[in-house]
Protein backbone atom coordinates (compact mmCIF):
# COMPACT_ATOMS: atom_id res chain seq x y z
CA UNK A 1 0.00 0.00 0.00
CA UNK A 2 1.57 3.30 -1.05
CA UNK A 3 1.49 6.53 0.92
CA UNK A 4 -1.53 7.94 -0.89
CA UNK A 5 -3.59 4.87 0.09
CA UNK A 6 -2.77 4.59 3.79
CA UNK A 7 -5.95 4.57 5.84
CA UNK A 8 -6.39 6.27 9.20
CA UNK A 9 -9.29 6.49 11.69
CA UNK A 10 -10.47 9.93 10.55
CA UNK A 11 -11.30 9.00 6.96
CA UNK A 12 -14.70 7.52 7.81
CA UNK A 13 -15.55 10.57 9.91
CA UNK A 14 -14.59 13.02 7.18
CA UNK A 15 -16.60 11.08 4.60
CA UNK A 16 -19.79 11.98 6.51
CA UNK A 17 -19.26 15.63 5.55
CA UNK A 18 -21.06 16.32 2.25
CA UNK A 19 -18.61 19.12 1.47
CA UNK A 20 -15.55 16.88 1.19
CA UNK A 21 -14.34 15.89 -2.27
CA UNK A 22 -14.33 12.09 -2.38
CA UNK A 23 -12.22 11.63 -5.54
CA UNK A 24 -8.45 11.76 -5.12
CA UNK A 25 -7.03 14.96 -6.50
CA UNK A 26 -3.48 16.18 -6.85
CA UNK A 27 -3.23 19.86 -6.01
CA UNK A 28 -0.62 22.39 -6.97
CA UNK A 29 -2.37 25.28 -5.24
CA UNK A 30 -0.39 26.05 -2.09
CA UNK A 31 -2.04 28.24 0.56
CA UNK A 32 -0.38 31.53 1.59
CA UNK A 33 1.17 29.92 4.65
CA UNK A 34 2.62 33.06 6.24
CA UNK A 35 -0.72 34.86 5.99
CA UNK A 36 -2.58 31.87 7.42
CA UNK A 37 -0.18 31.61 10.35
CA UNK A 38 -1.36 35.08 11.31
CA UNK A 39 -4.78 33.57 12.01
CA UNK A 40 -3.15 30.99 14.28
CA UNK A 41 -0.87 31.30 17.25
CA UNK A 42 2.07 29.34 18.52
CA UNK A 43 3.08 29.84 22.15
CA UNK A 44 5.99 27.47 22.02
CA UNK A 45 7.77 25.33 19.44
CA UNK A 46 5.52 24.48 16.51
CA UNK A 47 5.37 23.10 13.00
CA UNK A 48 2.83 23.08 10.20
CA UNK A 49 2.01 20.96 7.18
CA UNK A 50 -0.39 21.14 4.23
CA UNK A 51 -2.97 18.35 4.14
CA UNK A 52 -4.63 17.12 0.96
CA UNK A 53 -8.07 16.12 2.23
CA UNK A 54 -8.85 13.99 -0.82
CA UNK A 55 -6.12 11.42 -0.19
CA UNK A 56 -4.62 12.35 3.22
CA UNK A 57 -1.17 13.13 1.83
CA UNK A 58 0.83 15.84 3.59
CA UNK A 59 3.42 18.22 2.18
CA UNK A 60 5.21 21.56 2.69
CA UNK A 61 6.21 20.63 6.24
CA UNK A 62 7.85 23.08 8.60
CA UNK A 63 11.25 21.52 9.48
CA UNK A 64 10.44 21.56 13.22
CA UNK A 65 8.34 18.42 12.70
CA UNK A 66 11.56 16.41 12.48
CA UNK A 67 13.08 18.00 15.55
CA UNK A 68 10.04 17.89 17.83
CA UNK A 69 9.15 14.27 17.10
CA UNK A 70 12.65 12.93 16.56
CA UNK A 71 11.88 11.52 13.13
CA UNK A 72 14.32 11.40 10.23
CA UNK A 73 11.99 11.81 7.24
CA UNK A 74 9.03 14.06 6.55
CA UNK A 75 5.70 12.23 6.84
CA UNK A 76 3.97 11.71 3.50
CA UNK A 77 0.58 10.68 4.84
CA UNK A 78 -1.57 11.85 7.74
CA UNK A 79 -1.50 8.33 9.20
CA UNK A 80 2.19 8.78 9.95
CA UNK A 81 1.36 11.86 12.02
CA UNK A 82 -1.58 10.18 13.75
CA UNK A 83 0.74 7.28 14.64
CA UNK A 84 2.71 9.78 16.77
CA UNK A 85 -0.39 10.44 18.87
CA UNK A 86 -0.90 8.85 22.29
CA UNK A 87 -3.12 5.78 21.72
CA UNK A 88 -5.45 6.84 24.55
CA UNK A 89 -6.18 10.15 22.77
CA UNK A 90 -7.27 8.68 19.42
CA UNK A 91 -10.87 8.22 20.54
CA UNK A 92 -11.04 11.86 21.64
CA UNK A 93 -9.63 13.03 18.28
CA UNK A 94 -12.28 11.03 16.43
CA UNK A 95 -15.03 12.59 18.58
CA UNK A 96 -13.48 16.03 18.13
CA UNK A 97 -13.54 15.72 14.33
CA UNK A 98 -17.15 14.54 14.48
CA UNK A 99 -18.07 17.69 16.40
CA UNK A 100 -16.16 19.88 13.94
CA UNK A 101 -18.10 18.39 11.02
CA UNK A 102 -21.44 18.73 12.81
CA UNK A 103 -20.82 22.39 13.57
CA UNK A 104 -19.58 23.14 10.05
CA UNK A 105 -22.76 21.65 8.63
CA UNK A 106 -24.83 23.82 10.99
CA UNK A 107 -22.95 26.97 9.99
CA UNK A 108 -23.09 26.20 6.27
CA UNK A 109 -20.63 25.11 3.59
CA UNK A 110 -20.48 28.60 2.13
CA UNK A 111 -18.51 29.69 5.22
CA UNK A 112 -16.19 26.67 5.55
CA UNK A 113 -13.08 28.58 4.45
CA UNK A 114 -13.64 31.13 7.22
CA UNK A 115 -13.54 28.71 10.14
CA UNK A 116 -10.68 27.41 12.29
CA UNK A 117 -10.90 24.36 14.53
CA UNK A 118 -8.59 23.58 17.43
CA UNK A 119 -8.16 21.11 20.28
CA UNK A 120 -5.37 19.38 22.23
CA UNK A 121 -3.88 15.89 22.40
CA UNK A 122 -0.63 14.20 23.37
CA UNK A 123 2.09 13.37 20.86
CA UNK A 124 5.34 11.48 21.08
CA UNK A 125 8.42 13.71 21.27
CA UNK A 126 12.07 13.27 20.36
CA UNK A 127 12.75 12.42 24.03
CA UNK A 128 10.52 9.35 23.71
CA UNK A 129 7.74 10.59 26.00
CA UNK A 130 4.30 12.02 25.26
CA UNK A 131 3.63 15.74 25.66
CA UNK A 132 0.57 17.92 25.13
CA UNK A 133 0.21 19.59 21.73
CA UNK A 134 -2.31 22.17 20.55
CA UNK A 135 -3.75 21.39 17.10
CA UNK A 136 -5.18 24.08 14.80
CA UNK A 137 -6.63 23.56 11.33
CA UNK A 138 -7.74 26.07 8.70
CA UNK A 139 -9.43 24.96 5.49
CA UNK A 140 -7.66 26.60 2.58
CA UNK A 141 -8.95 25.29 -0.74
CA UNK A 142 -12.20 24.05 -2.29
CA UNK A 143 -13.25 23.15 -5.84
CA UNK A 144 -15.94 24.80 -7.97
CA UNK A 145 -18.67 22.82 -6.18
CA UNK A 146 -17.43 23.94 -2.72
CA UNK A 147 -15.99 20.50 -2.03
CA UNK A 148 -13.05 20.75 0.36
CA UNK A 149 -9.63 19.82 -0.95
CA UNK A 150 -6.98 21.19 1.37
CA UNK A 151 -6.16 22.48 4.84
CA UNK A 152 -3.13 23.71 6.72
CA UNK A 153 -2.56 22.26 10.19
CA UNK A 154 -0.29 23.61 12.90
CA UNK A 155 0.84 21.71 16.01
CA UNK A 156 2.30 23.58 18.96
CA UNK A 157 3.96 21.94 21.97
CA UNK A 158 2.21 23.51 25.00
CA UNK A 159 3.46 21.01 27.58
CA UNK A 160 5.46 23.83 29.22
CA UNK A 161 2.21 25.76 29.72
CA UNK A 162 -0.09 22.95 30.84
CA UNK A 163 -0.24 19.16 30.83
CA UNK A 164 -4.02 19.11 31.32
CA UNK A 165 -6.11 18.39 28.24
CA UNK A 166 -9.43 20.33 28.39
CA UNK A 167 -11.08 17.80 26.05
CA UNK A 168 -12.69 20.73 24.29
CA UNK A 169 -13.09 21.61 20.62
CA UNK A 170 -13.02 25.26 19.69
CA UNK A 171 -14.39 26.45 16.37
CA UNK A 172 -13.74 30.11 15.71
CA UNK A 173 -14.29 32.44 12.80
CA UNK A 174 -11.52 34.05 10.80
CA UNK A 175 -11.58 36.82 8.23
CA UNK A 176 -15.23 37.69 7.66
CA UNK A 177 -16.54 35.50 10.49
CA UNK A 178 -16.51 36.02 14.25
CA UNK A 179 -17.85 32.60 15.32
CA UNK A 180 -16.90 31.22 18.74
CA UNK A 181 -18.16 27.72 19.50
CA UNK A 182 -16.78 25.81 22.48
CA UNK A 183 -17.77 22.13 22.46
CA UNK A 184 -17.03 19.89 25.44
CA UNK A 185 -16.27 16.26 24.65
CA UNK A 186 -15.73 14.83 28.14
CA UNK A 187 -14.26 15.68 31.55
CA UNK A 188 -17.08 18.16 32.39
CA UNK A 189 -15.42 19.37 35.62
CA UNK A 190 -12.99 21.48 33.59
CA UNK A 191 -15.83 23.08 31.64
CA UNK A 192 -17.64 23.98 34.84
CA UNK A 193 -14.62 25.98 35.99
CA UNK A 194 -14.72 28.07 32.83
CA UNK A 195 -18.50 28.48 32.84
CA UNK A 196 -18.22 30.20 36.21
CA UNK A 197 -15.79 32.79 34.83
CA UNK A 198 -18.39 34.48 32.59
CA UNK A 199 -16.13 36.49 30.31
CA UNK A 200 -17.90 38.87 27.95
CA UNK A 201 -17.62 38.36 24.19
CA UNK A 202 -15.17 41.28 23.98
CA UNK A 203 -13.04 39.91 26.83
CA UNK A 204 -12.93 36.49 25.16
CA UNK A 205 -11.85 38.16 21.91
CA UNK A 206 -9.08 40.08 23.67
CA UNK A 207 -7.93 36.98 25.54
CA UNK A 208 -7.51 35.13 22.24
CA UNK A 209 -5.40 38.01 20.87
CA UNK A 210 -3.29 38.11 24.03
CA UNK A 211 -2.68 34.38 23.59
CA UNK A 212 -1.49 35.04 20.03
CA UNK A 213 1.16 37.34 21.46
CA UNK A 214 -0.24 40.69 20.38
CA UNK A 215 0.64 43.73 22.48
CA UNK A 216 -1.93 46.09 23.97
CA UNK A 217 -1.27 48.71 21.30
CA UNK A 218 -1.63 46.12 18.51
CA UNK A 219 -4.91 44.86 19.99
CA UNK A 220 -6.25 48.42 20.26
CA UNK A 221 -5.58 49.00 16.55
CA UNK A 222 -7.07 45.67 15.51
CA UNK A 223 -10.27 46.15 17.50
CA UNK A 224 -10.43 49.94 17.08
CA UNK A 225 -10.30 50.50 20.83
CA UNK A 226 -8.21 52.84 22.94
CA UNK A 227 -5.19 51.35 24.65
CA UNK A 228 -6.75 52.37 27.98
CA UNK A 229 -9.85 50.29 27.16
CA UNK A 230 -7.71 47.28 26.24
CA UNK A 231 -5.76 47.59 29.51
CA UNK A 232 -9.04 47.77 31.43
CA UNK A 233 -10.34 44.63 29.69
CA UNK A 234 -7.06 42.83 30.44
CA UNK A 235 -7.31 43.73 34.14
CA UNK A 236 -10.91 42.52 34.23
CA UNK A 237 -9.92 39.26 32.56
CA UNK A 238 -7.15 38.68 35.11
CA UNK A 239 -9.58 39.34 37.97
CA UNK A 240 -12.38 37.17 36.59
CA UNK A 241 -10.01 34.25 35.95
CA UNK A 242 -8.21 34.78 39.26
CA UNK A 243 -4.89 34.97 37.40
CA UNK A 244 -1.86 36.67 38.88
CA UNK A 245 -0.14 37.32 35.55
CA UNK A 246 -0.26 36.66 31.83
CA UNK A 247 1.47 33.28 32.11
CA UNK A 248 -1.11 31.96 34.55
CA UNK A 249 -3.89 33.41 32.41
CA UNK A 250 -2.55 31.60 29.35
CA UNK A 251 -2.37 28.29 31.21
CA UNK A 252 -5.97 28.59 32.39
CA UNK A 253 -7.17 29.60 28.93
CA UNK A 254 -5.73 26.37 27.49
CA UNK A 255 -7.04 24.22 30.36
CA UNK A 256 -10.53 25.67 29.98
CA UNK A 257 -10.51 25.07 26.24
CA UNK A 258 -10.86 28.78 25.56
CA UNK A 259 -8.05 28.93 22.97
Amino acid sequence: MNNSEKKHPLIEIWNTYPGLRKEHKKISHIPPIEKILGEMFAIGEFYYYVLNLTNSTVSHHHPNILKLHGIKEYPENLKEIIDLTHPDDIEFIIKAEQKVIQKMMEIGREYQLYLKSSYCFRMKTAAGNYELFHHQAILTHEDEQQNLIQSINIHTNINHITKENPYTVLISGIGLRNDFHQIKIENPSTFEKFSEVNLTKRETEILALIAKGYSGSEISKMLILSEHTVRTHRKNILVKTNSRNGKELLRKAFEWGLI
